[in-house]
Order: structure tokens, then C-alpha cells, then sequence
């Protein structure tokens, strides 16, 4: 008995003695350093205090833009507009997973009381049927019969994404499968040539999010701010056709989203709601990936910029600059447009552009920023109201009223006059509405202060 006392009591000395912290107070360490990474495609925007909105004489009298000074934090920024090819892998994900879904639906219905993996459809079945020895799994579904959204039909359980799709019809392995693909087609009498085409209504993406803001100003419950939407997600691409009267765009409305020539110019015909719904699904992909892996911490999510925040990445580090390129002129010292947009009258090709351009076009400006002149309009996240500038914060100013459904665009395009493209001007469009000449950047906040080492 005596020399187990004495044992406990070594052990316990040994513990002591072994401490780290040596009994102080540290603060809890993690395994693995936190270094922020400069998100693919983006660029680091270093915030900072500048004066925002006009210096020079305001042309057109709008008077929505009186000069003041704001402060902004730092954060990354697409360094181009989001492509029709980034936006396309949206789309194809959300297609993509309501297909699958289908699948793993019918296959759980058709294969009801068979073993795992056996069955109709036994490939697209839902991974969690398969007794993969996950506690956890078992807990909730024999606890909750979910796996976190009680009111979704996949009652959260995994999509089968290791499976490859069949698009081609005469490779249809099963009359179950054409039965789910019909159900993603055009109706017959809808159809023309022979051929059935995918029915882009049916594309919708479902997402949630938190209102911090009006949970933290009106106190309420955390249930009651959560909220849900469904946005159709394919781009409008009758823009090309409905914004113009008497002008044949029709090249532009059947090819410009889908065609291989487009792939590298920026997306248009896409609402604001639309712009959110990708800032939403790019989070998701990131942070799905992230979970993957052990040990690594959760990302901001990405989102549409605030006014201030655009225009002080537009000035590009230069103060008091009408355009990003801090000259007053649209041309350099060899007559050469610096940006696309409509110059001469409406010459629209003298600037090397007819319509839209590729995202990496022109010079970028200081901070490594294509095209913040020019090109397309971006949307912003602020409403658009005449008065914002006296009503917003010096720090981080942003007047966020979701009943407005006025939303502030920036930057101006292809089809506007200069005035719109210099860095302070200030337009807006409606946030249900899509257009030929407006599309979208994101950016993801910097997480910490200090730019150390960046």
C-alpha cells in the first residue's frame, strides 16, 4: 500500500514538473500555426483610409457622391470578374446534385428492404445506407432519422459523388435512370429538332444564412434570424436580345454563356440575389474541402463587396485618381484605350472591343485589379441611396437595407459613356433584375490586422 502512495505521488510530481507552461497562464495553443493564404484567383486588398466619392467637378450633377474620408479593413478581391466558366461550374454543381439526388431517392424507394449495394440504381444510392461503422451517423439517423435538415428529402445524408454521370442518352444504363433524367428535360412539345434539352428552371439552389446583424441590434432568437432562400441559378441569357431594340444579338444570346469562345469573358445576365447564391455555393465548396482535411481551420465566407470596399480597390493605392489608372484620360501617351466602354460618339470597337472582353484584359491597376473600369458594371452588397454617403459609417461604411431593392453598381461597361467608369461614380439596378452589362466580383475578408510578411 505504502509503495503505491509512493508511486501516485512520483507520477504526480513527474506531472508538475513536466508542465510547459510551467504553471502560467499561456492561453490555449493550436497544433498548427494560423497563416492566412491568398484564396486561388484573388488578390490581397491592404485597406486603409482614403477620401471617397468625388474631387473633381461632378458632370452630371448627381450629387450622390460628396468627397469624405472612410477607412476600410483589409480583404481579398477576384482580381478579375467572375468568368462564364467560373459561374458554369455553379451551375453544373447544382445540376449535378439535384440529378444525384433524384437517384439516391429512387434508388432508397425501388431498393427498399434489400441489402446495401444491391438493388435498382445500387451506384447512386446515398453513402450513408452503407454501414460505413460511423457512430455518429448511426446516432443521428436511429435518434433524428437526419443528418441535420430534418426538412430536406436527402434528410442531410451524402450524395454519391464518386459516381459519374450519364449525359449521353443512348448510354442510359437503366429505364430507372432514364426515368430520373426525363424528369431534368424540356416537355416533348417544347422540344424542336429531335432534341431534349435540359430545362434551366429547374436549376435552383437552396442555401441559408445567419443575419447577424439584425440578431445582434434586435436581440431576438438565433432561429428567428436564420434565413432561407431558393435561387434559380442559370444567367438570363435573353439579356442579349430584351436590353436592345432593333439590333440583332442573337449570336450573343444562343453562344456567349455556353460556348468554349466565352469561357474566360465575364458572366452576365445575373441578378444580384444570383450573385449572392454563387458568393454562398464558393464558400461551401471551400470550406467542404477544408473539413476534408484534419486540422484546418474554417474560411471566411466569400461575399459581394461593399461600395466603399469597391471603390478603394479600384483607386488601386492612388489617391484623388478619376479613373484606376490614376490619369484623367481613358488613353495613354499612344492613343491607346485603357478600358472597354463607349467612346467616340458610340464607336463601340475603337477601344479594341465590340461587346464584353476576356476577364484578364487591359492593364491591371495597382493592386493587381483588372478591369475595374469598364468591361461590365459590378454589384455591389450596399442599396443604392442618394443620402448613404452621409449616413454611413466613416469605418467600413456600407448602408445594407434589405427592403431597398435598389442595389449599387460600380465600375461601369461596355455600353456606358466615361463618366460611369470613373472610380467614384455611382449607379444602381434593381437586385431582381439581369442585364447584359452587369456581372460580379467577390471578395473573402482578411482575417488579423497586421499585413506582416504578406
Amino acid at each position: 500500500m505504502r509503495k503505491a502512495a509512493i508511486l501516485i505521488l512520483l507520477i504526480s510530481m513527474a506531472y508538475s514538473c513536466g508542465s510547459s507552461d510551467k504553471g502560467e497562464l499561456v492561453g490555449v495553443r493550436t497544433k498548427n500555426k494560423w497563416h492566412s493564404e491568398t484564396p486561388y484567383g484573388m488578390v490581397l486588398v491592404p485597406g486603409g483610409t482614403f477620401t471617397m466619392g468625388k474631387q473633381d467637378e461632378d458632370d452630371i450633377g448627381a450629387l450622390n457622391t460628396p468627397a469624405r474620408t472612410a477607412t476600410v479593413r483589409p480583404y481579398y478581391m477576384d482580381e478579375t470578374e467572375i468568368t462564364n466558366s467560373e459561374y458554369k461550374e455553379f451551375v453544373f454543381w447544382v445540376r449535378d446534385s439535384i440529378v444525384r439526388t433524384k437517384l439516391a431517392i429512387l434508388a432508397d424507394e425501388l431498393s427498399y428492404g434489400s441489402e446495401p449495394g444491391e438493388g435498382v440504381l445500387p451506384d447512386y444510392r446515398f453513402k450513408d445506407t452503407v454501414d460505413d461503422g460511423s457512430i455518429y451517423i448511426r446516432y443521428m439517423m436511429e435518434n433524428y432519422g437526419s443528418l441535420g435538415d430534418i426538412n430536406s428529402p436527402t434528410m442531410g445524408r451524402f450524395l454519391n459523388w464518386e459516381e459519374d454521370l450519364i449525359w449521353n442518352t443512348a448510354d442510359f444504363p437503366s429505364m430507372e435512370y432514364a426515368e430520373v433524367m426525363d424528369t431534368m428535360f424540356i416537355a416533348l412539345d417544347e422540344s424542336f429538332d429531335g432534341r431534349r434539352m435540359l430545362d434551366v428552371t429547374k436549376l435552383k439552389y437552396k442555401f441559408s444564412w445567419l443575419d447577424r446583424e439584425s440578431a445582434a441590434r434586435r436581440g431576438t432568437t438565433r432561429k428567428e434570424q436564420i434565413k432561407h432562400e431558393i435561387v434559380s441559378v442559370y444567367p438570363d441569357t435573353t439579356v442579349w436580345v430584351k436590353d436592345f431594340a432593333y439590333s440583332y444579338n442573337d449570336p450573343m444570346h444562343q453562344d456567349y454563356f455556353w460556348h468554349q469562345a466565352y469561357a474566360d469573358y465575364p458572366v452576365v445576365g445575373v441578378t444580384w440575389n444570383q450573385a449572392r447564391a454563387f458568393s454562398s455555393w464558393r464558400t461551401k465548396k471551400k470550406n467542404d474541402f477544408l473539413r476534408s482535411r484534419k486540422n484546418v481551420s474554417r474560411i471566411p465566407h466569400f461575399r459581394l463587396p461593399s461600395e466603399a470596399e469597391w471603390e478603394y480597390a479600384a483607386r488601386g493605392g492612388l489617391e484623388y485618381g478619376k479613373y484606376p489608372w490614376g490619369t484623367p484620360y481613358t488613353t495613354n501617351d499612344r492613343g491607346c484605350f485603357l478600358a472597354n466602354f463607349k467612346p467616340a460618339r458610340g464607336d463601340y470597337a475603337v477601344d479594341g472591343a465590340l461587346y464584353t472582353m476576356e476577364g484578364k484584359s487591359y492593364d491591371e491597376n495597382g493592386y493587381g485589379l483588372y478591369n475595374m473600369a469598364g468591361n461590365v458594371s459590378e454589384w455591389t452588397q450596399t442599396a443604392y441611396n442618394e443620402a448613404s454617403y452621409y449616413l454611413g459609417s466613416t469605418m467600413n461604411p456600407n448602408v445594407e437595407d434589405r427592403n431597398n431593392h435598389r442595389k449599387v453598381i460600380r465600375g461601369g461597361s461596355w455600353k456606358d459613356m466615361a463618366y460611369f467608369l470613373e472610380v467614384s461614380s455611382r449607379d444602381y439596378e434593381y437586385a431582381d433584375t439581369a442585364r447584359s452589362y452587369v456581372g460580379f466580383r467577390t471578395v473573402q475578408d482578411y482575417l488579423g490586422i497586421s499585413l506582416t510578411g504578406k
